[in-house]
């Protein structure tokens, strides 16, 4: 039976894709949707739904590769800079429930809009939510 999830039968070979990088943990590959020329993702070779599932091991195992692919863009298009970008969940607009960061190449502070507005509280203001966040028990 096929895999469900796209990202899964990416890394097996499965379903066609472009990679750009791959080692032991971690595979990259051009998205489809290039919002800017060279938009890559990196995903783990394991199945992990979102950053509430994916081990720390694995996490740090994408972001070396994600350094790694970056550097690569960099290096290889005019890009000046790049945004890195990670949905975790239905509401914060994660599509493909497989454990992703994108890299996106950026060539011109206009190739991009911000999805937000951003939004300056007093740091004071923040210490109540601080403490609350501090006193979570880590995963």
């Amino acid at each position: 039976m096929a895999s469900p999830c796209v990202f899964c039968r990416i890394v097996r070979g499965a379903e066609p894709s472009q990679t750009v990088y791959e080692d032991e943990h971690a595979v990259a590959f051009l998205n489809l949707a290039q919002v800017t020329k060279g938009h890559t993702l990196v995903v783990p070779r394991e199945h992990h739904r979102s950053l509430a599932d994916i081990p720390l091991e694995a996490a740090a195992a994408v972001m070396r590769a994600t350094v790694l692919v970056s550097r690569r863009l960099t290096g290889t298009l005019p890009a000046e800079g790049v945004n890195l970008w990670h949905a975790s969940g239905e509401t914060a607009w994660q599509s493909v429930f497989h454990f992703h960061i994108h890299v996106v190449p950026r060539y011109d502070v206009t190739d991009l809009v911000l999805p937000w507005t951003e939004v300056e509280h007093p740091v004071e203001s923040l210490g109540s939510l601080a403490a609350e966040i501090r006193n979570q028990a880590a995963g």
